[in-house]
């Protein structure tokens, strides 16, 4: 089958995980396709076996997800697309149980972060898993009633599970940004609305290469949007930086900001050029 017949969209988790519940939303007619672990979802559109993966970048409450912007570095797949998705946690438990039988609730570390007041509310012992629909599913299959996972809705259906209690994380406002990623660059129209760019660079060793490598953007009047620095390596002397700026590499501020951002650089990678999600224009 050609690549472009594919009509499989890869995620991280099980069946009923947040990240599944974002494919459908976001692109509601493909098939959603369940991986292990990001390196698998990011394999599968890799190897054609699906088109696109729906990864999350960071949230708005635990902040970045930890490994993806090294997976984006090593990875030739393109960010063509983004999507945020407002997560809602569910307490699950088994029928029967409630919450004052809870003694240990499971679930990935990110989910246990965003619900942290509700689980030092109700004196649980956080127990960390793999994934979200994993907790649930793990929950199901060892059926105690002193077991909980924090999951969403949709993994509750598929194991089994009820709710002991909706809407459980710390604000109201917990929102993931999501990155969608294909073996093919997006191709914008610079005039369509927002557009952002994301890249990746890491900077020559000389003084103040970071603050004359963004001086361009500056005086190019090129909005920075999120800027994030991480260790390249466990030697700690070498950081490669990622950011997302407004606007296309054909417009001529950024077009100069990015040539500017080259000078003072070792290296510079555009890992995508895409429209930029509703919720940024309003």
């Amino acid at each position: 089958m050609n690549k472009n017949e594919v009509n499989n969209i890869a995620f991280q988790g099980q069946s009923g995980a947040y990240s599944e519940m974002a494919c459908k939303e976001f692109l509601p007619s493909m098939n959603t396709l369940p991986c292990e672990n990001f390196e698998d979802a990011f394999d599968a559109v890799n190897q054609g076996s699906a088109k696109y993966a729906m990864i999350p970048i960071e949230n708005s409450r635990a902040g970045r997800v930890a490994d993806i912007h090294n997976l984006l570095r090593d990875s030739s797949l393109h960010i063509v697309n983004e999507y945020f998705y407002r997560v809602n946690h569910q307490l699950l438990g088994l029928e029967g149980a409630k919450i004052e039988d809870i003694v240990s609730v499971f679930s990935h570390v990110q989910a246990l972060s965003q619900c942290r007041n509700f689980i030092s509310q109700n004196r649980l012992s956080p127990i960390v898993m793999g994934d979200t629909a994993g907790s649930a599913a793990y929950v199901a299959k060892n059926n105690e009633k002193k077991h909980a996972a924090i999951a969403s809705s949709l993994a509750g259906e598929i194991h089994g599970l009820k709710v002991l209690s909706n809407n459980i994380q710390d604000s109201r406002d917990n929102v993931t940004r999501f990155v969608v990623l294909s073996s093919e660059s997006a191709d914008p129209d610079p005039n369509d609305g927002l557009i952002i760019t994301s890249c990746i660079f890491s900077l020559r060793n000389i003084p103040a290469a970071l603050y004359k490598a963004l001086g361009g953007f500056a005086t190019n009047r090129v909005n920075i949007v999120k800027l994030e620095s991480y260790i390249l390596d466990e030697s700690f002397t070498s950081a490669q930086f990622y950011i997302d700026i407004y606007g296309h590499p054909t417009d001529k501020p950024v077009r100069l900001a990015l040539e500017e951002l080259g000078f003072f650089s070792k290296e510079v990678r555009i890992l995508g050029v895409y429209k930029g999600a509703k919720e940024r224009e309003a």
